[in-house]
């Protein structure tokens, strides 16, 4: 069923691949998507960008499917790196010794600062929070972590304890106990839960999901300060923040503050094979703790043959081309471009955000995001708001985006803004009214409002079709066959 290179789809495959996405995955997917424009099917991914298959628009990922592809999409030497290892290796089993996992974990270890340099193999962001947080609370004994209000690293087991924002949490408590929320860059809120219960700090140098807010450098001192007070293991989560995206390797390097304790994911599998670890100090009791259990965490998929390749070649790749330096001049431009359009529309923008190539548009209304995510789609550039913060749009640009790139997304941004601002002439005066306002930000009103929106727009471009449409779209029962076929099996497919 999968299509290969630019190979296009018609109207009619697409809405049949839909229904069986939501047949058998989640139509509540679907709906959500369509009713921001945002149900592409990607197909010539490369670079800064990826085209739909149904209408042959190009788009720029903005979004990087959250700072996963810091090399690029399709980036040719990761790739190349994972076929030659595919010619030599499978996974491996993950109890075993292997060179790749010795040349992998060196190499990271060398390239992080100070005395960062024992490694614990894990495969994704939610697996190496876990194996911190286990790591911190073996360590020291304790039990209790302190983790920011809207942060968010990942949504399993520990992940989701420490997720800073109950609407993950509500629908599965009782979760795991004493996890204290505290404000980021509040040291005063820390001060008050800090003492020898807390085994870790944990958090975002720059909170991602939580609407691009960076630590400030006090913050980040106070918090070394008193963890070294108390014996708490300091935590940075650098899932989001690392591989170069902030403007250098690690966000950590830009305070010149250590942690005791480092995970990271995402980026290192190059948007091609999902890898991730764990990185601690050469320090007791972290030391004493994994020799006497080497076997606290393991992962059956984290840390693979093929995965430990691949995130060699990731490394390689931006040391090589020093892609901080990139992030550092796009990140200025990206950010002046939107401080720019931000003074043009202060009416509605409350403030613009950044570190590196993470960056946050925060609306006064949350309703507004929402909007804006169809209006950029409708101009080419697929971004999202941030899932702990939905009042703030997230731009996460691949960390090899030329300055022209930048400037045509910010193009975009310019006319995507145009068309939103018709929208809000009726929108913002009924916004005033809290009981409107409250109708308004309602996810669930907003997505049933797209859909019809949606829904009418599709019937219109039925009753007065395009002339320069790219091609006749395929014959229905035809489309629905030939869907058939390339899912090899007839037998299990229901036709709606």
């Amino acid at each position: 069923m999968a299509y290969k290179g630019s190979e296009r789809m018609s109207i009619e495959e697409r809405d049949y691949m839909q229904y069986l996405f939501g047949k058998h995955i989640s139509q509540g997917q679907v709906t959500y998507l369509r009713t921001a424009h945002m149900d592409v099917y990607e197909r010539n991914r490369k670079g800064a960008t990826f085209t739909d298959a149904v209408s042959g628009k190009r788009f720029y990922d903005c979004f990087s499917s959250a700072g996963s592809f810091n090399c690029g999409r399709g980036n040719e030497a990761v790739i190349d790196a994972l076929s030659d290892a595919l010619d030599t290796y499978d996974m491996g089993s993950h109890l075993l010794l292997s060179e790749n996992k010795v040349r992998f974990a060196v190499k990271l270890a060398s390239l992080c600062p100070g005395d960062l340099n024992k490694v614990v193999l894990c495969a994704t962001g939610s697996d190496a929070c876990a194996a911190a947080l286990k790591l911190a609370k073996g360590a020291t004994g304790r039990n209790d972590v302190i983790n920011m209000l809207r942060g968010y690293h990942g949504l399993q087991g520990f992940s989701l304890s420490a997720n800073g924002k109950d609407y993950y949490k509500e629908l599965f408590v009782p979760l795991m106990p004493g996890f204290h929320v505290v404000p980021i860059n509040d040291l005063e809120a820390v001060r008050r839960v800090a003492s020898r219960n807390i085994a870790a700090i944990l958090l975002e140098p720059t909170l991602g999901e939580g609407g691009i807010h960076p630590a400030t450098q006090e913050y980040m001192n106070g918090l070394r300060q008193i963890c070294d007070e108390h014996g708490i293991m300091l935590i940075f989560d650098e899932v989001q923040t690392g591989f170069g995206r902030t403007g250098a390797l690690w966000a950590m390097e830009q305070y010149g503050v250590i942690p005791d304790i480092m995970f990271t994911a995402k980026s290192a599998g190059g948007g091609v094979y999902v890898n991730g670890a764990v990185v601690y100090r050469e320090i007791e009791p972290l030391v004493s703790y994994v020799e006497a259990n080497p076997l606290f965490h393991t992962s059956h998929s984290g840390g693979t043959d093929l995965g430990c390749v691949v995130t060699g070649a990731v490394l390689d790749y931006i040391v090589e081309n020093k892609v901080w330096e990139n992030v550092a001049t796009a990140g200025r431009r990206f950010k002046e471009g939107l401080k720019q359009i931000a003074r043009e529309n202060s009416d509605i923008v409350k403030e613009v955000r950044s570190f590196g190539l993470m960056i946050g548009i925060e609306y006064k209304y949350e309703f507004i995001a929402a909007i804006m995510s169809d209006c950029l789609a409708k101009q080419g550039l697929w971004a999202v708001f941030s899932a702990n913060s939905p009042q703030v749009m997230r731009f996460q640009l691949t960390t090899a985006i030329s300055q022209e790139d930048v400037d045509g997304i910010l193009s975009g941004i310019r006319a995507a803004v145009k068309e939103m601002r018709i929208y809000l002439m009726l929108l913002l005066p009924l916004a005033k009214v809290p009981m409107i306002r409250k109708v308004l930000q309602n996810t669930k009103y907003q997505i049933k409002a797209g859909n019809w929106m949606r829904n009418l727009e599709e019937f219109g471009n039925r009753l007065f079709p395009r002339r320069a449409a790219p091609r006749r779209p395929r014959p229905l029962r035809a489309a629905f066959q030939r869907l058939r076929m390339r899912a090899g099996s007839t037998a299990s497919i229901v036709r709606k």
